[in-house]
């Protein structure tokens, strides 16, 4: 299958980019910010970075971990482990010295690792929103939960339906529901063209619906301005 979006941001790692990773939708276009998005330096004495920092500890599973922008920081800490579903983006990462970088599914995490594997585990990119609806957003949490410890911590990260200029995202679907959206786009890159991505978009109080049962709750949300993207710090109840 075509992986655009994992060849053009290995392409980039290698100085080999000639041409930009497009995100569209129909005839609207966008062109994806791969050196800001994925390999900015982490910066854990800013504020962000601190917020991050202290909700995470070892061993740490990073989900959907793209170019290893955050597995880099953390592995110096601790034991950190890299998953990610595209083998260019695998690659990418252990050429750039991550030490643990897996092929796998965020959503298939029971079948990757044994119960209780991990302390804390981290989720950003907005990939949550392919759990493609309530029940699958509970369902990746119960898997979650499975494969970290009683009191693990973890972090996510989402857009809020609900806020300020969320109908500028390329691809936005409004809901009737409140609380939920959609956004249906894809990536091309030369002459590739990748499969049609459908993301729900979950509020926070969506997200605190979603893990009731799975063991965990949400502690505390995280906008950083006034628009719609959030992180969501969890922790095991």
């Amino acid at each position: 299958m075509p992986d655009p979006f994992g060849r053009a941001i290995r392409d980039f790692h290698r100085g080999e980019q000639d041409e930009p990773l497009i995100q569209r939708d129909g005839e609207q276009t966008l062109d994806h910010p791969i050196e800001r998005f994925y390999f900015g330096e982490f910066d854990a004495a800013d504020e962000s970075g601190a917020w991050l920092d202290s909700r995470l500890d070892g061993p740490l599973l990073d989900v959907g971990a793209g170019a290893g922008r955050h597995t880099l920081h953390f592995q110096e800490r601790f034991e950190t482990v890299a998953v990610e579903v595209s083998d260019h983006l695998v690659e990418t990462m252990a050429e750039r010295g991550v030490e643990d970088a897996r092929r796998g599914d965020m959503f298939d995490l029971r079948e990757s690792f044994e119960r209780d594997r991990f302390q804390s585990a981290l989720a950003i990119g907005t990939q949550l929103g392919l759990a493609g609806s309530m029940q699958g957003l509970r369902r990746f949490l119960g898997d979650l939960a499975h494969v970290t410890r009683p009191d693990a911590t973890a972090v996510v990260d989402c857009y809020d339906p609900d806020r300020n200029r969320v109908s500028e995202l390329l691809g936005y679907r409004p809901d009737p529901t409140p609380g939920l959206a959609s956004r249906v786009m894809w990536f091309e890159y030369e002459d590739d063209t990748g499969e049609t991505l459908l993301f729900r978009l979950f509020s926070p109080d969506r997200l605190r619906e979603a893990a009731v049962g799975t063991g965990w709750e949400v502690e505390t949300v995280d906008y950083g301005d006034d628009g719609p993207h959030y992180r969501a710090a969890l922790a095991k109840r």
